[in-house]
């Protein structure tokens, strides 16, 4: 009999159930998903690919330009976070971790839409009941922004190992720097290309 040790078969993991585990505040849930760059790349496939088929089916109606700058705005708000967040964590000296934070950030988008359909769900139950609809607007937008915020912010703090006020910070950092890269050109088209039409 040889002295090794016999590996211990391959964990099985469940991108569903780590969805559903972080999204409801289990930082167990992050042993589901993969740390490798092919973990990555298989977290952003289906993120991109439903722009992508929205982009080739508003081309083929004659979309042109427009829709190919929707694409690149919807592309760079999907990469954004990845870029700042790892530049975040490499400062921060956690980059070893990062690819375990940026895997579950983007399967965990998913869990975004899901509470948008309570959210509406619950919103058209308050206007049934005599709610003014401003007040289920409200309950929706509010609902969602702070829900996002939150579950990035616990998949900061618990992927990359960071304090409360490291992970608030990064949540801050990347989304406002997301918003000026994909927000800053169309509004500077705006601002100046009124004025240029207007000289």
């Amino acid at each position: 009999m040889s002295g090794t040790v016999p590996h211990a078969p391959p964990r099985t993991r469940s991108i569903l159930l780590g969805i559903f585990r972080v999204a409801t505040g289990r930082p167990d849930g992050l042993a589901q998903f993969g740390d490798t760059p092919e973990a990555f790349l298989g977290s952003l496939a289906p993120l991109l690919a439903f722009p992508v088929v929205g982009t080739l089916l508003m081309l083929s109606q004659g979309g042109g330009l427009a829709a190919l700058s929707d694409l690149l705005a919807t592309v760079c708000a999907l990469l954004t976070p990845a870029v700042l967040s790892y530049e975040l964590a490499r400062r921060w000296g956690r980059a070893a971790l990062w690819a375990r934070f940026a895997v579950a950030f983007n399967w965990c988008q998913w869990a975004i839409p899901i509470l948008a359909v309570g959210l509406v769900v619950l919103a058209g139950m308050l206007l049934a009941l005599g709610v003014p609809s401003e007040a289920g607007v409200l309950l929706v937008v509010a609902g969602l922004a702070g829900y996002g915020l939150w579950l990035h912010w616990f998949v900061a703090r618990h992927g990359l190992g960071l304090g409360a006020g490291r992970a608030a910070l990064l949540v801050v950092g990347v989304n406002l720097g997301t918003i000026l890269l994909v927000l800053g050109p169309r509004l500077l088209v705006l601002a100046f290309g009124g004025s240029l039409a207007a000289g």
